[in-house]
C-alpha cells in the first residue's frame, strides 16, 4: 500500500537540463521524509511535481490517495505548501492575509478570522497583525507564509526550505509547529539545507543528486554508511597544523580533514576512546599543544560530503542547475 506521498520514475527535462532523472519517492502517513541535495538537484522540481505545479514528462505520482496528474483539483485540496519565497499579498496585513486564505478553502468568517488569530500568535506576529504585509522584513514574510500553508491543517504539508531566513528561535518555533502537526497525523515532506532541521525532524531521509535519489535511510542508517567515529582536534597555533596532520594520518582509515581558519583537523578512525587516549599521547610526544580534542559519530554533514562530494550549502537554491531552470522556464510560461 503506498504511502500518503508517493511517485514513481518521475522524469522532467528542460531542453538539455534533466531535472528528474527517474525519482521514487514513498512517504508513509504521519511521518517526515527529509529530502535533502545541492543545489539544482532537482529537489524542487520534485515538490512542485508532486503539488501539481509541473507536470511530469513520464512517471506516476500519489498524494493523500489521488492521482496527481489524473486529478490535480482534489489534491490541492488535500495539502498545504509552503514554497521557497514568501507568497503573501504585500497590499493586505498579515491577519487579512491569514483570513483570505481562510476563505478561499471556505472555512466561515468567523472560523478564519478565529484560525488568523491564532497562527499569528503563534508565529510571533501578533503586534504586526494590522500592518501591510510590505512593511513586513524578509524573516516576518516568510513566517506569515509559513502561517498561510497551516490555515486548514491538510493532511498532507510540502515544506520547500521553511526555515531559511529565519532567527534561530522563529526556527525553533517553527520546528516544534511542525512535530505537533506530525504527532497529529500530518504527512510532511520537507526540503531543507540546514542538515541539523532534518536530523531532528525527519523519519526518513533521501539525498537526490542530479535528479537522482542517490540514499536512502533513517539518519542513523546514513550516518552508519559513512563509517566509523572522527577524531577532532583544533591545536593551538597554526605552525602546529603539519604535524598534528601528520599523527592523525597514522591513526586514521582516511584522508585527514584541515580547516586552516579554525585549526581544525578532522580523521575518522575506529578504535573508539582506547584510540583517542593514543592520539593525545603521541600529539604530547610531538610536541603539539592542543584546544581541543574529542571523538565524535558521523554527521549528516559527512553524509553530504561523502555521498555527493561537497558539503552542504546554508542559502536557498539559487536560479541555476536543474531546479532553477525549472523556475526560470515555469516563469515565462
Amino acid at each position: 500500500m503506498p504511502g500518503a506521498i508517493y511517485a514513481e520514475g518521475l522524469v522532467k527535462t528542460f531542453g538539455d537540463v534533466r531535472a528528474l532523472d527517474g525519482v521514487d519517492l514513498d512517504v508513509p502517513e504521519g511521518t517526515v521524509l527529509g529530502l535533502l541535495g545541492p543545489n539544482g538537484a532537482g529537489k524542487t522540481t520534485t515538490v512542485r511535481v508532486l503539488t501539481t505545479l509541473l507536470q511530469p514528462d513520464s512517471g506516476s505520482a500519489v498524494v493523500a490517495g489521488i492521482d496527481v496528474l489524473k486529478h490535480p483539483n482534489e489534491v490541492r485540496r488535500s495539502i498545504g505548501l509552503s514554497g521557497q519565497f514568501a507568497a503573501v499579498d504585500e497590499y493586505l496585513t498579515g491577519r487579512e492575509n491569514l483570513q483570505m486564505v481562510g476563505q478561499l478553502y471556505q472555512m466561515s468568517a468567523r472560523d478564519a478570522k478565529a484560525r488568523a488569530a491564532e497562527l499569528l500568535e503563534r508565529f510571533n506576529l501578533a503586534d504586526a497583525a494590522d500592518r501591510p504585509a510590505k512593511t513586513y522584513s524578509g524573516g516576518m514574510r516568510r513566517r506569515l507564509d509559513l502561517a498561510a500553508a497551516l490555515v486548514v491543517s491538510p493532511p498532507v504539508m510540502f515544506m520547500d526550505e521553511p526555515t531559511t531566513g529565519l532567527d534561530p528561535r522563529n526556527r525553533q518555533a517553527l520546528w516544534e509547529v511542525i512535530e505537533e502537526l506530525v504527532d497529529g497525523g500530518t504527512t510532511l515532506l520537507l526540503t531543507t539545507q540546514y542538515l541539523e532541521e532534518a536530523d531532528r525532524l525527519a523519519h526518513d531521509i533521501c539525498v537526490v543528486d542530479h535528479g537522482r535519489v542517490i540514499a536512502r535511510g533513517t539518519a542513523d542508517q546514513l550516518k552508519a554508511q559513512t563509517g566509523g567515529e572522527r577524531v577532532e582536534v583544533v591545536v593551538h597555533v597554526s605552525e602546529q597544523i603539519a604535524p598534528a596532520r601528520e599523527v592523525l594520518a597514522g591513526f586514521g582509515k582516511g584522508e585527514v580533514a584541515v580547516a586552516d581558519h579554525t585549526r581544525k583537523l578532522t580523521v575518522p578512525v575506529t578504535g573508539g576512546a582506547k584510540l583517542l587516549a593514543e592520539v593525545i599521547r603521541e600529539l604530547d610526544a610531538r610536541g603539539v599543544e592542543i584546544d581541543d580534542i574529542g571523538l565524535r559519530r558521523p554527521t549528516l554533514d559527512d553524509v553530504f560530503i561523502s555521498l555527493t562530494g561537497h558539503a552542504a550549502e546554508t542559502e536557498t537554491e539559487t536560479e541555476t542547475g536543474a531546479d532553477g531552470a525549472a523556475q526560470q522556464k515555469e516563469a515565462v510560461k
